[in-house]
């Protein structure tokens, strides 16, 4: 049995939809609504007491943690390869998703949660709001959503993470420039990692990535949006979100 817990087809969720997905192995997709923090309540926190999601049970074995389910489904399934053979580019493909998950992702979520999470979810009863906080096992997600509901990020930290995010742009053009995937020649999870986070700049800090600022990084982009795998995912999304990827369509 394989059973993948997921909210929408993106950021961390979205990793192993893909990596799962491009190995063509079928898996049971049992859906939590994040801004409904059905990730924090009883019956999930049975599966994965940290109430973080994604989390994978297969054959009995939960896994948490998004880019080390890619790893796992990459060397557990039969499907084509999803890690460089070259030792260079299987390198790069770690410290790319390295960068992706600890300097750029929160970063730009930081970001994302600033204005769209926190305002998807403030306007609700205040007393379900806080009881909904209370709930959440890790104190580090607490904060987290704490600040992102009551708007409490401060400006210094949403201009770091801007920085951060500015840089982290700039370098993706770079190395796009040099090979046309991210870690070398071959597709790898470093593309998937980076493409569940990257869709989302041109978004929400369009004057940073666009067609004429960052061409190579808008072509990789769209290269990764054409696979069967990547429209397949982003197919069983249940909001608006999955359809504003949409924008990376080729007009025909």
């Amino acid at each position: 049995m394989l059973a993948l817990y997921h909210w929408e087809p993106n950021a961390n969720s979205g990793k192993p939809m893909l990596a799962l997905a491009e190995k063509g192995v079928e898996f049971e997709s049992r859906y939590l609504d994040l801004l409904n923090f059905d990730q924090h309540k009883p019956e999930y926190l049975k599966i994965n007491p940290n109430g973080t999601i994604p989390a994978m049970v297969h054959d009995g074995l939960m896994l948490t943690e998004s880019t080390a389910i890619m790893e796992y489904a990459d060397a557990a399934f039969q499907g084509p390869p999803l890690r460089p053979r070259d030792p260079v580019e299987r390198w790069r493909m770690r410290w790319w998703m390295k960068f992706f998950d600890q300097y750029f992702g929160p970063s730009l979520s930081m970001i994302g949660w600033s204005i769209f999470v926190g305002p998807s979810v403030r306007s609700r009863d205040p007393e379900q709001l806080k009881a909904a906080i209370e709930r959440i096992p890790l104190k580090e997600r607490r904060v987290a959503w704490s600040k992102a509901i009551y708007g409490s990020f401060s400006p210094e930290e949403l201009a770091e993470s801007r920085r951060r995010v500015v840089f982290g742009v700039g370098a993706i053009e770079a190395a796009l420039t040099r090979h046309p995937w991210i870690a070398g020649n071959s597709y790898s999870l470093a593309d998937m990692n980076g493409f569940n986070m990257v869709y989302a700049v041109p978004l929400s800090v369009p004057e940073v990535c666009n067609d004429q600022a960052t061409p190579h990084i808008l072509e990789w982009l769209r290269k990764i949006y054409e696979r069967p795998a990547t429209k397949k995912i982003w197919a069983m999304g249940h909001t608006q979100m999955a359809a504003r990827v949409g924008y990376l369509a080729r007009s025909k």
